[in-house]
């Protein structure tokens, strides 16, 4: 246990070490506000949930932290995940490079309602944990894993996807770059196929699913899609 929550640690403090030299290396300065605000509740909202994740489910800990190209298992997914990780870099250092050189100028209102979007969608993250102890960050079925239709599972069928949308619609407003919604365009091709790949993983594997499916018609957007 004492070595899972190190490792969670060390991820956490790897991770917030990276995205600050992704946003201030490019932005050439580190007098760039919208970052620091984006950083403290990127990394602020990540260590509640970790702390929560510690106490009540450390078993879905150590399965989220098993994520990224190299740990999914089909060489469609591996591609998908490398896809989505330079897409998520990109998000970061276009509207880093925006602030250095002034491409576009966000209104105050625009960057505290990304703010707004990024905490949301963070909240909205730790009640899918709440409420799915199976929510692995690779595609993949455990043994004794049940379909969950409970909680935001009652909504739509892909909640983690939907949350984590509105995080990432939410991080070019709160740097202050219209130009960050560009890697948002080349990442949600990627992110639409893995939900439809991990559909059909889970129809072929997951007992009840395909009824579970039925039952629930939308994926992202309720009474859209």
């Amino acid at each position: 246990m004492k070595n899972l929550n190190a490792k969670a640690w060390l991820a956490l403090a790897v991770l917030a070490v990276v995205m600050g030299l992704l946003l201030f290396v490019p932005a050439g300065t580190v007098h760039y506000w919208e970052a620091w605000a984006y950083l403290l509740i990127f990394t602020g909202a990540s260590v509640l949930i970790t702390l929560y994740l510690m106490r009540q489910d450390p078993a879905l800990l150590e399965r989220r932290m098993s994520g990224g190209p190299t740990a999914e298992k089909q060489p469609a997914q591996k591609f998908i995940m490398l896809c989505t990780s330079s897409a998520f870099i990109a998000l970061l250092v276009v509207p880093a490079l925006d602030h250095r050189f002034g491409w576009s100028i966000m209104p105050l209102a625009g960057v505290m309602a990304g703010d707004a979007l990024v905490a949301i969608g963070f909240y909205l993250i730790s009640l899918v944990y709440q409420e799915n102890t199976f929510a692995s960050a690779t595609i993949e079925v455990m043994e004794n894993q049940k379909v969950i239709s409970t909680g935001p599972y009652a909504i739509v069928r892909h909640p983690m996807y939907a949350s984590a949308s509105l995080y990432l619609l939410g991080t070019p407003l709160a740097l202050g770059s219209y130009w960050g919604f560009v890697p948002i365009a080349a990442m949600m091709p990627f992110l639409i196929w893995r939900l439809i790949d991990e559909e059909r993983f889970l129809a072929r594997h997951l007992p009840g699913y395909t009824a579970y499916q039925k039952r629930v018609r939308y994926r992202l957007i309720p009474c859209v899609w």
